[in-house]
């Protein structure tokens, strides 16, 4: 029998790229539904239903915007969430700050959205560009490789995750020099001339954070040319299963990846994510689902701590908060108002005619963070307290 809910519901707004990356945000979005049924079955939050409200900002900051007003002004939301492209994330934060409302940012991984741009009422969910270039850098700086190329889509997220490889990997290893750099267009890569003029440099090695589509291209076209799997790639995001679900049998062998082994976790947390997920919408956990659940568990943490909806209590309780996720603990750094939920390292492979990750680890996030001295030289003062 499900419980019954006197008082008017807790309502949290989430506006996301439903219909821009479906193949991401559909399992996001059965991650937090996951959540919310799970809260629900157990009484709710302060004796009340929680309820959420969703929008599809189509990967356009203006729609998020119009969503994120209406959601606040007409349907009077508590919370809102969510975001993907960080394009999107930094235009939401900055309405969270310029309308004092609690904003958490689920996907975004813009280093910009808790440091420059950084603000009171904007937490970040998912390991930043920063820290899963770290991660990265961890492994490439053991390869004898010297002359480094890269290639990210040129917008935001790709600028901020070569500039954070390139400043981190040169701090490891004086001795490297980085000989190409591409620029693809997001979602309009063309593969052929990308390959052509990154092997003219000739390259050791290949930093690599398209995804997506563009991914699979530059797969396609390397394995063609047999550039991969010769050239060792060091790759953001790519051991996902959204991603490698595309790749299928082109899976390039011996991709050094963040990403997530869905198949092979075997702790407590996760186990029973995983049983349940399976168990409502009879598929397997993709990344974007984790990322969906993990997102309403930290909600619903910090309104038991704050014991309240009321924003600004609701923003002091996020601060240091700590809370569960599929992936183990993390908590939310009172500094920068990061989240120290990691990410999957390993090396790519295949099994069966699909890709996989092989010798992976998890790598925390908390062990992948900055000094705080480092933040405070890029968060702004005001957004420090």
């Amino acid at each position: 029998m499900s419980p019954v809910f006197a008082q008017a519901p807790i309502k949290i707004g989430e506006i996301n790229s439903y219909s821009a990356i479906p193949q991401f945000t559909q399992p996001y979005k059965q991650g937090w539904q996951l959540a919310v049924e799970e809260i629900n079955a157990k009484g709710g939050l302060l004796g009340r239903k929680v309820e959420v409200i969703a929008r599809d900002d189509a990967g356009k900051p203006d729609e998020a915007l119009r969503h994120a007003i209406e959601l606040s002004s007409k349907e009077k939301v508590d919370i809102l969430a969510g975001g993907f492209l960080s394009n999107v994330g930094l235009a939401l934060a900055d309405h969270a700050a310029k309308n004092k409302r609690l904003f958490i940012a689920s996907e975004p991984l813009t280093d910009a959205i808790v440091w420059e741009k950084g603000n009171r009422y904007t937490f970040r969910l998912r390991a930043s560009t920063y820290m899963q270039a770290a991660m990265l850098v961890e492994e490439a700086a053991k390869m004898p490789a010297k002359r480094w190329a890269t290639i990210a889509p040129n917008y935001e997220y790709g600028q901020s995750a070569v500039a954070n490889f390139k400043a981190l990997l040169q701090a490891k290893r004086p001795d490297i020099e980085f000989v190409s750099e591409q620029w693809p267009a997001q979602g309009k890569i063309d593969a052929g001339s990308t390959l052509t003029a990154t092997m003219a440099a000739k390259p050791d090695a290949i930093f690599n954070v398209t995804f997506g589509a563009d991914l699979a291209r530059l797969v396609r076209e390397g394995n063609q040319r047999n550039v991969f799997p010769k050239t060792p790639v060091v790759s953001m995001l790519s051991g996902e299963p959204e991603y490698l679900e595309v790749l299928k049998d082109e899976t390039p062998k011996g991709w050094i990846v963040t990403g997530y082994p869905w198949d092979q976790i075997d702790t407590t947390e996760h186990a029973s994510f995983a049983a349940n997920y399976y168990k409502k919408f009879n598929e397997n956990p993709k990344l974007g689902s984790v990322v969906g659940y993990a997102t309403m568990q930290s909600i619903f943490a910090a309104i038991k701590k704050a014991n309240t909806t009321d924003n600004e209590k609701l923003v002091t309780a996020m601060r240091g908060l700590k809370f569960s996720t599929p992936f183990g603990p993390a908590e939310f750094r009172a500094i920068d108002q990061q989240s120290t939920m990691g990410a999957y390292v390993g090396k790519l492979d295949q099994r069966g005619g699909k890709g996989t990750m092989v010798q992976w680890r998890y790598a925390d996030g908390k062990n992948y963070q900055p000094t705080d001295a480092y933040v405070k030289s890029r968060r702004p003062a005001e957004a420090i307290r």
